[in-house]
């Protein structure tokens, strides 16, 4: 018997947290803003209050114990649980005081120094690896160049060579078809797949296969999930009462048909930052846009979601980390916060659609999916969002100042029964959660990241170290479609692709750090293969199945993951790839092969959510959204929401729908071991799989034979099949002693053998 999901708790010491960009990054989003707005205008400059300047880490130590909030003068003046209650004028939300406490206990992790940072020489800037131009290298020579099946061998056969290490033997073939189908459709090979593939002596046999999966419908849903996690997908809000977005569907399954199809990437991403606007576009595409996270309960929070877009636009499309310039020039990389704020008025002069809010619930700036009813779409709208604004107005006193009280609550009363006469009569209009133009205009720089201290006026466009291009004088619009080409044309942009797809076929990139191509991040274990596929990627037309065929068909690819200590020694991480590393199934793989081994995968496409009518929403931070709805659909489909999480999801490191995640977390704990004992899931499928084995065959062999090539792909041992025969009959012997009633009780023993197998290392690692 294969031994249960392994238990293991891994800790992190504060200290070093602080030295993470993660760390940093978190300081950015959560910290730096707050202080910015709440905190800067009395605890800067010469005359800061009670002398404590907290617009650098040295003048935050007097306030700060790192690691340790209890010992943190700073967060017990911001709890308020004391006699120094800051801010003065009012409590900082309960949110971000908990960010203040995970602050602290990260180990305060702050960039910031007193003296400001020398000019950026963008001469000597360029010569970074990543802003070079991308490279075209010849395949190395190789000792052994049996060895290689194609040239990107060579890269690694070289580096091997270097570094005196021996490769691993090739996978067995039963092993290759789980771990390729795995990996291009996010499901288990079927028996029947598997032995076809074993069977077939075809010299492009293993050619056939990566074919047939690159073709499978399948392979959009895993790939594009992949994306999903980069541009944080939601179908929620994420304000602080996280309002449903019934029509954000339309994005995800754009995104799944584009890798189904092969879109071209360099096209995939233009129409994601300007679809509404290119001859050839899609306007559902800008979906991408719309996603990006709303805050607070009013919408007045604007720039933090022009924010976030920049975030991730940056890191997801660049690898770089542009908001870190949205207060102060950025501590690392030649990213002034001019670049930021000519970024930023691009997004401004854009229309996000406002999903609704705990004080404004009424959606506006949807565009209709039919054109044809986009003026009776826009009049609702508008007018429910008006009232809206005029009934809090209202009752907060901003409005009908002449009027009595009342008078007052008689006007609101009239406008609640016309905004329920628009409710009942709501066009039933299908609608795109994507954004469109709005006023172009320059925006300000804001000063330390307050929106309300603004600075002198940048002209919309590009990173200077990347080009520095600004729009034409006569452009009419945001500068979406400008900003679309220059990132297609940045040297950044086939290597950073090109290194998710590594990292997602061999567990890692050839930069550790996805997201960072800037000085925090890793430099290229192997640069010269890196910019080889950057290249290779450009000729094929930004052709990603293409790519894949070109990594999946080396040898790096087929090794086993098996190896010998000396290796393990001299690259325990194998950074030099070596042999290929076992990974652990994704939390969405491990739902979806569940459901496919249990013969209980609904294949068809996911569509909207049972979402309750619009105009029932009104949900507030105290009565937030939260719905879980069942669906034996694949994982990609189910409703993926941001401020609670689905549980499955969250236990197995599902994606952050709050931020960008370029890479899963893969730790084993004990939260998912007892998940796979305990949960209702998990116990139905292996109630379903033991229906499924026990009506094919009916010998206890045959079925523990039939159990194993659906759940493992593979036969069992003469040991094996004798260790489940005898956890079958101690079962038996137990549920005859159970409450069970008799008819029942050979399910329930049958079943309680596919739960083991489910939840065993060999179904839940890939090899």
């Amino acid at each position: 018997m294969r031994r249960l999901f392994a238990l293991l708790v891994c800790l992190a010491s504060a200290a070093a947290a602080a030295d993470k960009p993660d760390g940093l990054d978190f300081f950015e989003k959560k910290i730096r803003p707050v202080l910015a707005t709440q905190c800067y205008s009395c605890h800067t400059g010469k005359s800061a209050a009670g002398g404590l300047h907290i617009d650098s880490a040295d003048g935050m130590r007097g306030v700060v114990t790192a690691g340790d909030p209890e010992k943190s003068a700073l967060i017990h003046a911001i709890r308020r649980d004391g006699n120094l209650k800051m801010p003065p004028s009012a409590a900082l939300p309960a949110d971000e005081v908990g960010d203040f406490e995970a602050w602290v206990k990260m180990g305060a992790p702050d960039p910031r120094t007193a003296a400001a940072p020398p000019p950026y020489d963008y001469g000597k800037a360029k010569n970074f690896w990543s802003f070079q131009t991308v490279k075209d290298p010849a395949p190395p020579k190789v000792a052994d160049p049996a060895w290689s099946k194609t040239a990107i061998d060579r890269f690694i056969k070289a580096k091997l060579d270097e570094k005196k290490l021996t490769p691993a033997g090739v996978a067995s073939r039963r092993a290759l078809i789980r771990r390729a189908t795995f990996d291009l459709t996010g499901l288990p090979p079927t028996p029947g797949e598997v032995d076809a593939f074993v069977a077939d002596v075809a010299p492009n046999a293993y050619d056939k296969l990566i074919d047939r999966l690159l073709a499978s419908p399948q392979y959009g849903e895993r790939w594009g999930r992949h994306w999903l996690d980069l541009v944080r997908y939601a179908d929620t809000a994420g304000d602080n009462a996280d309002f449903p977005v019934p029509d954000a569907y339309r994005y995800r399954n754009w995104v799944i048909r584009a890798f189904n199809d092969d879109k071209p990437y360099d096209q995939f991403v233009r129409e994601q930052i300007a679809g509404d606007l290119l001859d050839k576009g899609d306007r559902a595409a800008t979906g991408y846009l719309a996603i990006a996270r709303r805050f607070g309960s009013g919408g007045a929070e604007f720039h933090l979601t022009i924010d976030d877009t920049i975030d991730n636009l940056g890191k997801t499309m660049l690898g770089l980390s542009v908001a870190c310039a949205r207060c102060h020039d950025h501590k690392f990389d030649p990213i002034p916060s001019r670049d930021y704020y000519a970024l930023y008025g691009i997004f401004q002069s854009t229309t996000y659609p406002f999903p609704g809010t705990e004080l404004y619930p009424h959606a506006k700036d949807f565009a209709a999916l039919d054109p044809k009813n986009a003026a009776r779409l826009k009049a609702y709208q508008d007018e429910t969002s008006d009232l809206d604004h005029r009934i809090r107005d209202l009752q907060d006193g901003k409005q009908g100042k002449d009027l009595s009280k009342e008078d007052r609550e008689k006007e609101v009363w009239r406008l609640k029964e016309r905004m329920a006469v628009l409710e009942h009569d709501a066009p039933n209009i299908a609608k795109i959660y994507a954004v469109s133009e709005g006023t172009p205009a320059d925006a300000k720089i804001q000063i330390k990241g307050d929106p309300y201290h603004k600075g002198d006026l940048v002209p919309r466009g590009f990173l200077t170290v990347l080009g520095g291009a600004t729009l034409p004088a006569d452009e009419k619009g945001s500068g979406r479609r400008e900003l679309a080409q220059w990132i297609v044309e940045s040297p950044s942009f086939a290597r950073v692709m090109v290194n998710r797809i590594w990292q997602y076929h061999f567990g890692k990139g050839i930069v550790g750090t996805p997201n960072d191509f800037g000085a925090r991040g890793d430099a290229p274990v192997n640069a010269e293969l890196l910019d080889w596929l950057a290249s290779r990627f450009r000729e094929s037309g930004y052709s990603i199945k293409a790519m894949h065929r070109l990594v999946m068909k080396t040898r790096a690819y087929q090794l086993a993951s098996e190896h010998s200590d000396p290796d393990a020694r001299l690259d325990p991480k194998n950074e030099f790839q070596w042999r290929f590393d076992r990974r652990r199934l994704d939390a969405e793989e491990i739902r979806d092969a569940m459901l496919a081994v249990a013969g209980d995968l609904d294949r068809e496409m996911g569509g909207p959510h049972p979402f309750p009518p619009e105009v029932k929403f009104r949900y507030t931070q105290h009565t937030q959204f939260f719905a879980i709805y069942d669906t034996r659909k694949r994982s990609v489909y189910l409703m993926e929401q941001r401020i609670k999480r689905h549980p499955m999801l969250e236990v197995f490191d599902g994606a952050d729908p709050n931020a960008t995640t370029p890479k899963r977390g893969s730790e084993e704990t004990s939260l998912q071991a007892l998940t796979m004992l305990n949960s209702a899931f998990v116990d139905e499928q292996a109630d379903l799989l033991a229906v499924r084995v026990g009506m094919a065959f009916s010998p206890d062999a045959e079925r523990i034979r039939y159990a194993y090539r659906l759940v493992y792909g593979r036969s069992p041992s003469p040991a094996e099949i004798a260790e489940c025969a005898q956890f079958l009959a101690q079962t038996s012997v137990a549920m005859k002693k159970s409450n069970l009633p008799a008819d029942r009780q050979p399910r329930a023993t049958l079943a309680s053998l596919m739960h083991v197998l489910l939840a065993s290392d060999e179904f839940v690692f890939v090899d």
